[in-house]
């Protein structure tokens, strides 16, 4: 389990270390691949800067991961048909929520960092807009974890992330799924997923 959050925690964070800028042009594969690169370096550069302190990372990691990050994209995903009968405060609420949990959670489980670096393989097309980015985790000791990273680009030009594969789980679909459990354990209210989301918050920051 330990072994799993981290590696999840370590493809997360390089998700989130810069954002390409916007072109007019489709993004091609060799531009989508640079992108995770530059990923991985500005990532780990971050996470071995032992001069910042935890606040100063943390802040780091969440400017990095808003700009990175479809958020909005990924919200609608994730809560799925509960998105179209949210509120627009309650849809707002959740992706303030959806995004601190996740800033939190890897911020903290960083701490395990080990000298892991990220190996870039190749992209594929996926859609009109999109890439798959595949790669892999080395390890100082394993074998290597396969690792892939879904990417759209916006209406500027832009690259975001929407979605990342560890070992074949995607991290969407296991958020939506558990959300969706969580939703429909308790009437199928948005609030009982709010409510259960800021507990977590909470959580985290006590054991931070």
């Amino acid at each position: 389990m330990i072994r799993r959050t981290f590696l999840h925690a370590f493809a997360l964070c390089l998700l989130v270390a810069m954002a390409v800028p916007g072109s007019a042009r489709a993004a091609t594969a060799d531009q989508a691949q640079s992108f995770i690169q530059a990923l991985a370096h500005n990532a780990i550069s971050t996470v071995a800067n032992k001069q910042l302190s935890d606040v100063q990372r943390n802040d780091n990691f969440r400017r990095l991961f808003v700009s990175a990050f479809d958020i909005p994209g990924i919200g609608r995903f994730v809560l799925s048909r509960y998105w179209r009968t949210a509120t627009p405060d309650q849809q707002k609420e959740f992706l303030k929520l959806f995004e601190d949990i996740n800033v939190l959670t890897w911020a903290q489980r960083f701490k395990d960092y080990n000298g892991e670096t990220l190996q870039t393989l190749g992209a594929t097309k996926d859609g009109d807009r999109g890439w798959i980015v595949d790669s892999r985790i080395m390890r100082k000791q394993g074998p290597p974890i396969p690792v892939q990273w879904r990417l759209r680009q916006d209406d500027d030009g832009n690259l975001r992330i929407i979605d990342i594969i560890v070992e074949g789980v995607s991290m969407a679909i296991t958020y939506r799924s558990d959300y969706a459990s969580a939703i429909q354990s308790n009437g199928g209210r948005v609030d009982s997923l709010l409510a259960a989301m800021r507990r977590k918050i909470d959580q985290l920051k006590a054991a931070g």
